[in-house]
């Protein structure tokens, strides 16, 4: 049965009004995330987006997805459709200027693998198809939000959709709509942070040697450099430096710029080939000073942004996703109002917290590494000894890098029992 589609005549003059448990402007990764754990919950959602599925699906670009997303996918029954095009590392390798390595690697953590890389594709095509299944969702994409008006027992946004103008309303708007969230701004929600100096430079390439599987963070003084396995024998590289020299790198001649990277890279990939186009983009720390309002709640960029070293930027998004629906599923199994500032809080305080250990950590790499102040040059290269050094050292790190440190929802938890199952009836 596939989910309801909006498709509105154009030529008609008249307003539709339409009625939701919960709205969620922002069809991407993150707000799909919420839909899909909400799907089979009783609740009528819709998702609202300026783009259509297929466009938005289109986006050239990977992630480093962390153990505990890759669980949360897996409770959300999604990632026996994902696995088949994922790259699973099992080692990372860390130096500071190909100097200092320092190399975790399974045993360190204990688990059968330290992360995922997936295309933004494949995730967002997966999530979409489990959605376009429920009955329980509905889609007004692509289509405008004009204007919010949040009552004391609903709220009312007026969208545009083609030509026609649409009033919905909904018990609960969840804005997922990017760090530059107008629904953020229209609700008065304040932000701080900063613009960092630095710009990524993000490509894929294709290496003469194999990659074996392995994830590269290269560290410089003009900023972190990411290198992670993806299918096929290619690599998606996040280039960090300041604005102009990104700026340069994006424009500069393709064998100049491979040459560069193959550099940077110490050869352990062998010769380079460019497989995309070099994409620019900024990079900030925001963290929201709210992340609610009465019937109002802010998840992933919307929320927070933070520098792309370590790669849990989207992998926080994931998180709040799943942290918002359990709460709001257990409020609806017991009755209990879904859009009760006491239920929107009790995320908040349970996700801003652990954001804010994420953006400070990541913060903490780029300024460290990103610095050739004799100190602080002392103090990284201290902290790599230690981290080659000591094994407890390297397993909080992981613990930290990949989700596991904070608390877990309960769709990872979900998803481990469900393995432990499996496992048990096969033995």
């Amino acid at each position: 049965m596939a989910a309801v589609q909006l498709e509105m005549d154009s030529t008609e003059e008249n307003t539709t009004q339409l009625d939701y448990d919960i709205a969620i402007v922002g069809a991407g990764i993150v707000g799909a995330t919420l839909a899909c754990a909400l799907k089979d919950s009783g609740l009528k959602i819709v998702l609202i987006d300026l783009k259509s599925q297929e466009v938005a699906a289109s986006k050239q670009q990977a992630y480093a997805i962390t153990l505990l997303s890759g669980r949360i996918l897996s409770g959300l029954e999604q990632w026996r459709d994902i696995s088949p095009h994922v790259t699973t590392f099992r080692q990372v390798s860390l130096s500071d200027t190909n100097q200092s390595f320092v190399q975790f690697r399974l045993a360190d953590l204990g688990t059968d693998a330290l992360g995922y890389v997936v295309s933004h594709g494949v995730l967002l095509k997966t999530l979409q198809q489990s959605l376009n299944q429920s009955d329980n969702i509905s889609w007004l994409c692509p289509a405008e939000v004009l204007e919010v008006d949040s009552q004391a027992d609903a709220v009312k946004i007026a969208v545009k959709k083609a030509e026609e103008r649409l009033w919905l309303q909904t018990r609960l708007l969840v804005a997922a709509d990017g760090g530059r969230s107008p629904i953020r701004a229209q609700a008065g929600i304040g932000t701080h942070g900063w613009k960092y100096w630095q710009s990524c430079v993000a490509t894929t390439i294709k290496p003469e040697k194999c990659h074996d599987n392995i994830a590269y963070e290269r560290f410089w003084p003009t900023g972190p450099m990411g290198v992670l396995p993806l299918p096929g024998n290619r690599c998606q590289v996040v280039w960090t430096a300041p604005h102009a020299e990104a700026k340069a790198l994006q424009e500069l001649d393709e064998a100049e710029f491979l040459a560069l990277l193959e550099q940077r890279t110490a050869g352990q990939l062998g010769r380079l080939e460019l497989a995309s186009p070099r994409a620019l983009y900024p990079v900030q720390l925001m963290q929201s000073d709210r992340y609610v309002k009465p019937r109002l709640a802010l998840i992933g960029n919307a929320a927070h942004c933070c520098h792309p070293v370590g790669g849990q930027g989207l992998n926080m998004g994931i998180r709040d996703a799943a942290a918002l629906a359990e709460l709001l599923v257990q409020a609806h199994q017991t009755n209990s109002d879904i859009s009760d500032i006491r239920i929107l809080q009790a995320y908040e305080n349970w996700r801003q917290r652990e954001n804010i250990v994420i953006l400070g950590f990541t913060d903490l790499l780029d300024r460290i590494f990103s610095n050739n102040w004799i100190p602080v040059v002392a103090l990284r290269r201290l902290s790599l000894w230690m981290l080659r050094t000591f094994r407890p050292f390297r397993y909080l790190a992981l613990r930290l890098m990949t989700g596991l440190a904070g608390r877990i929802p309960e769709l990872a938890r979900r998803s481990r029992q469900e393995t432990h199952r499996k496992l048990k009836i096969e033995n």
